[in-house]
């Protein structure tokens, strides 16, 4: 058998596959967890798009993959209301725990803001003087 390797930009194609099969391999390994989703919240005003959320749950987490607001909707509380409204159906999803990564040129105290706790910092990513910054929330047990 001979392997090749081939390096590039980008390739939808390959992403999906990925994807697919990590999807695959994760549901077999862990399927009293039930199947992992993917849970989006999204505003629209007159002019389209103002704000979205994307992420995922499986089992009692939640990931939040990308969140943006329109620039002429910062500071308004759509980004708050995005993140309540993804908590909330998290939650009713039962996960107790959602996890975001954000650099510090983007939003983590609006995630400390809303509770979420610094869980690690990556110093000089992307760049020096720039950090990735990794937060959870623990999500209220609706049982108490």
């Amino acid at each position: 058998m001979t392997f090749r390797t081939r390096v590039g930009e980008g390739d939808q194609a390959l992403d999906q596959r990925l994807s697919d099969e990590l999807d695959a391999y994760n549901a077999a390994a862990m399927s009293h967890a039930g199947p992992q989703r993917e849970l989006t919240v999204q505003i629209d005003d007159d002019a389209g798009l103002a704000a979205g959320i994307s992420g995922w749950t499986w089992g009692t987490a939640a990931g939040i993959a990308m969140t943006w607001v329109r620039a002429d909707c910062r500071g308004s509380g759509l980004g708050a209301q995005l993140l309540a409204a993804f908590e909330a159906e998290a939650a009713a999803r039962g996960v107790r725990v959602v996890y975001v990564t954000s650099f510090t040129f983007q939003a983590p105290a609006f995630y400390e803001r809303h509770g979420y706790v610094e869980l690690a910092r990556w110093d000089a990513l992307p760049v020096a003087g720039e950090a990735d910054v990794h937060l959870r929330k623990e999500l209220a047990d609706p049982a108490r």
